[in-house]
């Protein structure tokens, strides 16, 4: 559901373009952050699965004692999409929807977000912003006995007309079982406490902060990347971006907000791009099955780890840790370990006069509904720097991009709760005129209004197309 009404749209816009903040420069957040990381002890070390502690290894499964939180599970796929039909693998069962939500409050009339420096376990560098609650029901439940979520009772206790957005996301598809976070941010007047490893920051010095690596977790990527800017007439935005430039250096920038808040114009309409994937969907099958863990074909499992026979793809290991600033200070548990970076991308195109971006349709095992919108190029689970020329859409046509092409190039942290030391290549390339307009099966032309339009609704959108909507900015940055 989205709350958003036109005073919310010009907020959010108003936040985005104040690329400094009122109460903190941006160059600041960076000293800040580090002086965080120096602050908090922190100890992570990988460990056997026996050593766990409150976790249970089965046959079956790896599973906390309480059933809560999240277990590791084997499940067989079958599928007639693409070349490999049929395999097993290991998957994170997370059933519980959790919180990822941000207060909001305007200071000197410019909305302001209360982010986190927090530390997960698997971050690469420990510290990175996210989102003023991040909580599964097992934490906010305080099944581990520990403490309860700071700014907790802001979200249960929100009336509606505070309430800017509330949506139900999925998350990696390939690597969770139909799993979503409840994404909502609410707006506050009155003044409310700010604890010692929190900071407002605006819409704007947040997608300045995603330009580096790793400082901005993926929950406030997916949160950010649901916020709707409202749709206007052409000539309206066009009085937009007069308004913001003062020069001609800032096309790209122009071109992203003219894509955002245009409704009219694109070279499919809603109801096209809907059969689209309603097509998809009703032609490909995907069928999951329990399989017991121990007995995943081509999966073997060690006293430290379940990998790939050929060490490909992924490994679950099991890790001791120590954060001194979190609800429960010393814990134990399984994560996912991945094997390589990864790459993500989106292709982008002028096509009628507004930029579209190449949107393909993907199946992943965990999808809850069979297929989603991800980016033109994704590879997660193959090493894409050895992939066969030719062999997937737009991989190279990405990786041999002029630098002028290259809009955004950094790299960014998966969930680092779940993922260890997970991270990806993030990329937007804008197209040249050899790109044709004519694609592939399962790719489709949409602009960045009518993504924001499905990202009203569930399981449209994956999080790795949502990872780099989030990075996209009307600002010369």
């Amino acid at each position: 559901m989205n709350y958003l009404n036109n005073n919310d749209s010009y907020c959010f816009l108003k936040s985005i373009f104040a690329v400094n903040g009122v109460l903190r420069q941006t160059d600041e957040v960076i000293d800040w952050l580090a002086e965080q990381n120096k602050k908090v002890h922190v100890k992570i070390e990988k460990t056997d699965f026996a050593a766990l502690k409150n976790w249970k290894v089965t046959n079956d499964s790896i599973v906390h004692d309480s059933g809560k939180f999240f277990s590791i599970e084997g499940i067989h796929v079958n599928t007639n999409w693409g070349n490999l039909s049929e395999w097993e693998q290991p998957i994170i069962n997370q059933p519980e929807i959790g919180y990822l939500g941000f207060i909001t409050k305007e200071f000197n009339g410019v909305l302001h977000f209360l982010l986190q420096a927090k530390i997960e376990p698997g971050n690469v560098n420990y510290v990175q912003l996210s989102p003023t609650l991040q909580a599964t029901r097992s934490n906010y439940t305080q099944v581990h006995e520990g403490r309860k979520p700071l700014y907790l009772e802001y979200f249960q206790n929100a009336r509606p007309e505070q309430i800017l957005l509330d949506q139900l996301q999925s998350e990696q598809g390939s690597r969770f079982l139909k799993k979503r976070n409840r994404n909502i941010i609410i707006k506050v007047n009155e003044n409310i406490p700010v604890c010692d490893n929190f900071v407002w920051l605006t819409l704007g010095q947040i997608k300045t902060l995603m330009q580096k690596d790793n400082l901005i977790n993926m929950d406030t990527r997916t949160v950010i990347s649901c916020i709707q800017f409202g749709s206007f007439d052409s000539d309206v935005v066009d009085f937009f971006n007069f308004l913001g430039y003062n020069s001609f250096e800032n096309n790209i920038e122009k071109a992203f907000l003219k894509s955002a808040l245009t409704a009219k114009g694109a070279l499919h309409n809603t109801e096209n791009i809907i059969t689209f994937l309603t097509k998809l969907k009703s032609q490909y099958d995907l069928y999951i099955s329990k399989v017991p863990l121990r007995e995943l074909d081509n999966w073997v499992f060690t006293n430290n780890s379940i990998h790939h026979k050929e060490n490909k793809y992924f490994k679950v290991i099991a890790v001791d840790v120590e954060i001194g600033n979190r609800e429960v200070v010393k814990w134990s548990q399984p994560m996912v370990e991945p094997a390589q970076d990864g790459l993500c991308a989106f292709v982008c195109k002028e096509i009628n006069g507004i930029l579209h971006f190449c949107v393909q349709a993907k199946l992943e095992c965990g999808n809850h509904d069979v297929v989603e919108f991800a980016p033109t190029v994704q590879c997660l689970t193959g090493n894409y720097k050895h992939t066969k020329q030719g062999a997937l859409p737009f991989l190279d046509y990405v990786l041999n991009a002029k630098p002028n092409q290259i809009v955004f190039d950094t790299l960014q942290s998966e969930e680092g709760g779940r993922f260890f030391k997970e991270q990806n290549r993030n990329m937007i390339v804008i197209a040249r005129d050899d790109l044709p307009v004519d694609l592939p099966d399962k790719y489709i032309w949409m602009t960045l209004n009518q993504m924001f339009n499905f990202l009203k609704f569930n399981n449209y959108i994956n999080i790795q197309a949502r990872s780099l909507i989030a990075a996209i900015s009307f600002n010369k940055i």
